[in-house]
């Protein structure tokens, strides 16, 4: 799954939500230097939004599909998997996951990150927790379980509570503290809100995880269904977003 989600990499860059400026602001006044590894870079929208706020960015990313859009819109891509990528003795004033950590071994990347960091450089996992209001997520659940029967993300609920996602970080902060070689990691929240359309829901759905391998009549299905959904709340509707973040900065020693 983790290299499916280059089917449709204009889709995915124009309908994935950015991240919020004070997390990235925080990620940059709190590093030595601007220099950025950006593991999982996917189509380039956090590295992106570093080389605007003066970082200088080199993308690693497993799906050629996605690093040939990246690369098209302005960023410097290495194709492969964190932990089989070749730093060569480069390193770097941070290194960032952008929604693309949980694809990493928790552990062997912990170490890898600790590697390529210079002294004092900040390690930053984040990503998105977004879950639609119940009038949308539960028509989306049950279609995606007619649709889709045998599929293992069938069974999951239709809304997870946030502690759900939070543990997630939380556990990525204990595999950081197991290498010894950062100082204690901080967690931390960022609220906001985005509005969205009927249409640009349905453009961003085909783009997550859980959709990306379906065939078109599955698809179809679904978006089916969700369409409808939205349709009977006025066409659109208001989408509570939390930036999680777990970031430690590595210890200073040569």
């Amino acid at each position: 799954m983790a290299e499916s989600f280059g089917v449709d990499a204009q889709r995915y860059d124009q309908a994935r939500p950015g991240y919020p400026d004070a997390l990235v602001a925080r990620i940059v006044t709190g590093s030595p230097g601007p220099d950025v590894l950006d593991i999982g870079c996917g189509t380039g929208i956090a590295a992106r939004q570093f080389q605007a706020a003066g970082c200088t960015v080199l993308g690693v990313e497993p799906d050629a599909r996605m690093a040939d859009f990246a690369r098209a819109h302005g960023l410097r891509v290495e194709v492969a998997a964190f932990e089989a990528w070749q730093p060569a003795g480069r390193t770097f004033d941070t290194v960032i996951a952008a929604q693309s950590w949980h694809w990493v071994d928790p552990a062997a990347g912990a170490v890898k990150a600790a590697r390529v960091l210079r002294p004092d450089g900040r390690l930053a996992i984040f990503g998105h927790v977004y879950e639609p209001p119940a009038e949308v997520a539960e028509p989306f659940a049950a279609a995606y379980r007619r649709a889709a029967p045998d599929s293992p993300l069938s069974g999951q609920p239709a809304r997870r509570p946030l502690d759900f996602y939070q543990a997630a970080y939380a556990k990525s902060a204990d595999r950081i503290r197991e290498t010894e070689q950062f100082n204690d990691p901080e967690q931390w929240r960022f609220d906001w809100e985005q509005s969205y359309t009927r249409d640009q829901w349905l453009d961003l759905l085909p783009t997550t995880g859980g959709l990306t391998q379906l065939r078109p009549e599955q698809l179809a299905e679904i978006l089916d269904a969700v369409g409808n959904a939205i349709d009977s709340l006025g066409g659109r509707f208001t989408m509570r977003y939390t930036t999680l973040a777990t970031t430690a900065v590595r210890a200073g020693t040569p």
